[in-house]
């Protein structure tokens, strides 16, 4: 979770597809190896998003991932967040970009698959703090963590 507080903006044209949205990102992070976020605001010819339904406490996001929806937007008004991790982050995060959509309603939303729009307004901040907190107490304590989580998150991803 962020406070964002946009540092820079710039306007996108013809957005085609998520690789690129990416492409025509990279040119405004200044660094690979800061974290960045970013707000995307505009009409979205179509977004193709998914999301995990309700899953038990406690259930690994692998299986809960293997519960998800996808779903299928068209011409609908919203906004992607996104934070671009390093790549040397891979053990906490997930590298690159992440989107994720909410419409403008706030009612339709989830995990950017791909997505396509004629005009985009991008702002982005640089994100040069990072915290982590880990819990001091309960299963944390005791569960292994020693698997290499990076898998993990690139079979959900």
């Amino acid at each position: 979770m962020i406070r964002f507080q946009e540092e820079a903006s710039f306007e996108l044209q013809a957005v085609r597809c998520m690789k690129g949205l990416e492409l025509a990102c990279d040119p405004y992070r200044g660094s690979d190896n800061l974290f960045y976020a970013l707000r995307i605001d505009g009409a979205f010819e179509t977004v193709h998003a998914r999301a995990v339904s309700g899953v038990a406490p406690g259930t690994k996001l692998v299986n809960a991932a293997k519960e998800q929806k996808e779903f299928h937007f068209s011409n609908i008004e919203g906004t992607l967040v996104c934070l671009w991790s390093p790549s040397y982050s891979s053990a906490f995060n997930v590298p690159g970009y992440h989107f994720h959509f909410i419409s403008k309603d706030r009612t339709q939303g989830g995990h950017v698959l791909d997505c396509r729009a004629k005009s985009l307004r991008v702002g982005l901040q640089m994100l040069f703090e990072y915290d982590v907190r880990l819990p001091n107490q309960g299963s944390f304590l005791t569960t292994d963590l020693s698997n290499d989580p990076a898998a993990a998150l690139r079979k959900v991803e």
